[in-house]
């Protein structure tokens, strides 16, 4: 990318003059090179990129995604992943260690940092709490950090021993890191395949209760306070935990924590078509949860919304509903969920781009002349189908798959390259 114009989008980024207008943009190697009401063309010398009626604002960040690499690469690799993040306005990302192996040391951090250079995306690997994701011993933290692991987490398997967490957070403490805890209590989730209530009760399933995730949100909220630790936790899912942490923020106890895009507008009554794709996990939950999550949003309990992009081969998914796997691809639909739940332009860019970067601590990107450009664009009235023409993952375990659907990216801009999405 050598010189690049945009000319009339609007600017959503708070706390700079230009915010709320629209203005031209012009961008040379790599960097803002002027901001103005209007901008000449400078002929063939440059690129121009017509954004009348879109918004520009800084580039996403999903600090929930799932690539597959190592091990899983079949699912998705770093490369397939970045084209889907980018595709969906994402110009950072942060890698659960969900691999085989794990991302639980030294080797496996250093190899997600080396293989993500050179991509438009850029890519924050999270290392494990414990070794193997086992839950039984503290994996080696420092080293992880040393190679570049932006917090730790053991991904999908929540840690179930309280004196392990507790060492984790005091001990991530003393490296200023950061716990990610996925809360639920597996003894009382007992493997349930949907949310319990009225319709588990109806399909005759086994049903997950709230109370598996409030528990352990409860429990680790009273950790992270003994220990003085700050902690975040991934994906919540239930009216309860919104409430616990509300007024755990209020109380003064360090924690932030994220929800899912698909939360915001699915419940588990579309489980009662047994499609496999509306299982996840934690599991849809009831239109009452649903309501908390986005109040939680929008009152600034809940900082970060992410796609918890899962990918899986056809058949792991196109089984039966009850031993099909858990998770769906979701990078690239995140932006039309949330608008779908009603956020404003202002707050799915502040949970999108602003929140994940402040829980992790990484530097928000900034809009002013001689900035790096760290961008997205995109319109919330385009309309675009999701199918096999548009889709950059890999996988395509999407309940979304095959809909048209309404807000789209039209761009990304950062570290000197541009993607623009095939619409």
């Amino acid at each position: 990318m050598d010189n690049l114009l945009i000319k009339s989008a609007k600017i959503v980024f708070k706390d700079t003059p230009f915010h709320d207008r629209e203005v031209d943009v012009l961008i040379k190697d790599g960097m803002i090179a002027k901001i103005a009401a209007r901008i000449k063309a400078d002929g063939d010398r440059q690129t121009v990129v017509e954004a009348k009626g879109q918004y520009l604002a800084p580039g996403f960040f999903d600090m929930n995604v799932n690539f597959g690499e190592p091990g899983l690469e079949t699912k998705e690799d770093i490369m397939s992943g970045c084209a889907a993040a980018a595709a969906g306005g994402f110009t950072g990302v942060a890698v659960r260690p969900n691999t085989h192996p794990p991302l639980h040391g030294r080797s496996e951090v250093a190899l997600i940092v080396n293989r993500a250079k050179p991509l438009l995306v850029d890519v924050y690997p999270i290392g494990t709490i414990s070794k193997a994701r086992s839950g039984e011993e503290l994996a080696e933290l420092y080293d992880m950090k040393l190679a570049g692991a932006i917090a730790f987490s053991d991904g999908d398997k929540p840690v179930q021993q309280a004196g392990l967490m507790s060492r984790a957070l005091l001990y991530s403490k003393g490296l200023d890191g950061l716990i990610i805890s996925y809360p639920e209590d597996v003894s009382v989730a007992a493997g349930a395949k949907m949310n319990e209530g009225v319709t588990s009760t109806y399909l005759g399933m086994r049903g997950n209760p709230n109370l598996a995730e409030a528990l352990m949100v409860a429990r680790d909220l009273y950790l992270a306070e003994y220990n003085d630790a700050p902690i975040h936790f991934s994906t919540i899912s239930t009216a309860e935990s919104v409430d616990l942490i509300r007024r755990a923020k209020v109380k003064g106890i360090r924690v932030t924590c994220e929800v899912a895009a698909h939360h915001l507008v699915m419940t588990d009554e579309l489980v009662a078509g047994f499609d496999s794709n509306y299982k996840v996990s934690p599991p849809l939950r009831t239109t009452q949860d649903r309501k908390a999550l986005i109040k939680g949003l929008k009152d600034g309990t809940i900082d970060a919304i992410v796609s918890q992009h899962t990918p899986h081969e056809i058949e792991y998914k196109e089984v039966e509903y009850q031993i099909a796997s858990d998770g769906i691809i979701g990078v690239q639909t995140v932006l039309p969920l949330v608008l779908q739940a009603g956020l404003t332009v202002e707050q799915l860019v502040d949970k999108l781009a602003m929140g994940p970067r402040r829980v992790l601590r990484i530097p928000i990107p900034e809009f002013r002349e001689g900035a790096p450009a760290n961008l997205v664009l995109f319109d919330i009235e385009r309309e675009w189908r999701f199918d096999q023409q548009t889709n950059r993952s890999k996988s395509s375990n999407s309940p979304l798959f095959g809909r048209t659907l309404k807000g789209a990216v039209t761009m990304v801009v950062n570290k000197r390259q541009t993607a623009n999405t095939p619409l």
